[in-house]
């Protein structure tokens, strides 16, 4: 399967999250790391669904992007 992450860049931070697995979440300071993270996050949120006999939620998340003009 294949699941759209979110990354944030904070401060002093990188945050990802995946809109289609509700907590499913990672922090990390550089980007790249954020990324393995949430991999590695999201693979273990689907096999403790897989373990309590839970659906694994398909993924319906895209992303887009809209151009604007600002003053």
């Amino acid at each position: 399967m294949r699941y759209m992450i979110v990354i944030e860049e904070g401060e002093t931070s990188f945050g990802a999250y995946v809109p289609d697995l509700e907590g499913c979440v990672a922090v990390a300071e550089t980007e790249s790391e954020v990324k393995r993270l949430i991999q590695e996050a999201i693979e273990i949120h689907l096999e403790d669904l897989q373990n309590a006999g839970a659906a694994i939620p398909k993924p319906l998340s895209k992303s887009e992007y809209v151009e604007v003009l600002a003053a």
